[in-house]
């Protein structure tokens, strides 16, 4: 008898404990979207305003991607840990109070590993404090358009009135792609060096089971439950779906790779491409004051260039072409003992090589602009190319004005890929050069005929 009222006791017990388990579940929502157009697939539970957990995250990497973008900070750029960093509780790098860390890092750490002191350190860097930078995260969604989110720290950890929706989070996981694809590329990292440590994606369960997963972010909290953005494509589709509120994290990966699959079987195969409208965020960039010595009131204009002149007419070359000639005239430096011609004779042949391997990628002289600056020297076009587009994303302001310019020169025998902006005058070269040195970025002004 005994034995039988401790056994109803016991199941009284479980059915209480899963009774209050599913009382105090988090409340689900999801959204499908098509990436391309943004049209709404499915919706549940969409507006409703719930926990993102670590989905706040997408947010504190847009407006830090911004800051880079507006010249505020730069990659490199190495940051001091606070104590309030390297506090936050779990998912965490293992920062230490004091310790020096480049921006790459904290930004590879909080998107793949989700770690709440790279977030935190984030914050602190671009604002000076965590809840300067919460408002600021709060400012860009509303220019977003995410109208239901209210950020109050960096990371995503339960605090009151810390809420957003499977709609705005959606709209965020579209921004992303179409804002920052340079960047884009983290989310679908299954494992990244964050410095301190090499690390694993939080979300690498779907991006390993999914066909076409490249993103985009996980979040949990006991309050969210498994909350997930995710983002695939296939052939000309693109697929972003939410999901908030997932029981575990594999109910939630089963979920969101059915909402995947109903936004491919949904989606049209071909669809214009609406990208999201270009919005101000009502932050100002940082301008450093250069005073300018030796200007002249005036300065000759140089006499127009014919046809057959100038970089107008720098012919476009197949680029495999331009490797295999340079692997080819480098081998050949390396392998002779002597020089098969005099120096003179030689140093004509190599101007006539580079006279024929130059290229432009974008190029202008319009309105008189003859100035150029020169942000390295290279020993491959990749190297030149991501060095004139991170110089542009750093330096935004100076060079809106500007083409990105590729020239091909020899250098004591060797091919070198020189990246420069054109386009600028004189003023504009100086002072591009003067914020890129302050930065420690290479950075030379280039005069006309130069």
């Amino acid at each position: 008898m005994r034995f039988v009222v401790v056994v109803r006791a016991l199941t009284a017990l479980v059915y209480l404990l899963v009774a209050s388990a599913g009382a105090f579940a988090a409340p689900y929502a999801a959204m499908v979207v098509d990436a391309r157009s943004g049209k709404v697939l499915h919706s549940r539970n969409a507006d409703t305003r719930l926990h993102p957990a670590s989905l706040t995250k997408m947010m504190t990497l847009y407006v830090v991607f911004d800051a880079i973008k507006r010249g505020e900070l730069s990659l490199d750029k190495k940051v001091k840990i606070s104590r309030n960093a390297a506090n936050e509780q779990p998912s965490r790098l293992g920062l230490k109070a004091g310790q020096r860390i480049s921006i790459r890092y904290l930004i590879r750490g909080a998107a793949v590993k989700s770690a709440n002191d790279a977030a935190t350190a984030l914050g602190e860097a671009v604002s000076g404090s965590e809840a300067a930078f919460a408002r600021r995260m709060t400012a860009t969604a509303r220019k977003l358009g995410m109208s239901k989110t209210t950020f109050k720290n960096a990371h995503g950890l339960t605090r009151s009135g810390h809420l957003s929706t499977a709609r705005d989070m959606t709209t965020l996981g579209r921004r992303l792609f179409f804002d920052f694809p340079d960047y884009y590329n983290l989310f679908s990292r299954k494992s990244t060096d964050a410095g301190v440590r090499q690390v694993a994606n939080t979300n690498r369960k779907l991006l390993s089971a999914y066909r076409g997963a490249d993103g985009i972010k996980t979040g949990y909290t006991s309050a969210a439950g498994f909350n997930l953005v995710a983002s695939a494509k296939r052939g000309n589709k693109r697929v972003i779906a939410t999901v908030f509120g997932g029981k575990t994290s594999a109910s939630r990966n089963a979920r969101v790779a059915e909402l995947l699959d109903l936004g491919f079987k949904k989606s049209p195969t071909y669809a214009a491409i609406n990208k999201p409208a270009a919005v101000d965020l009502g932050v100002k960039p940082k301008v450093i004051k250069v005073a300018i010595s030796g200007a002249v009131k005036t300065s000759p204009r140089p006499k127009e260039r014919t046809q057959n002149q100038g970089v107008q007419q720098l012919a476009q070359v197949d680029t495999q072409a331009i490797e295999n000639a340079i692997i080819a005239a480098n081998n050949e430096v390396k392998t002779a003992k002597k020089p098969a011609v005099t120096p003179p004779k030689r140093q004509q042949v190599a101007k006539a090589q580079a006279a024929q391997l130059r290229v432009v990628t974008r190029v202008s002289t319009s309105g008189g602009r003859y100035w150029a600056v020169q942000v390295g020297a290279f020993s491959s076009r990749h190297q030149a190319e991501k060095a004139l587009l991170q110089t542009a994303l750093r330096e935004l302001q100076t060079l809106e004005k500007s083409d990105r310019y590729i020239d091909y020169a020899m250098v004591s025998g060797y091919m070198k890929y020189r990246a420069r902006f054109v386009g600028l005058n004189q003023a504009e070269a100086n002072l591009t050069c003067a914020r890129l040195n302050a930065r420690n970025a290479v950075c030379a002004p280039i005069r006309p005929g130069t």
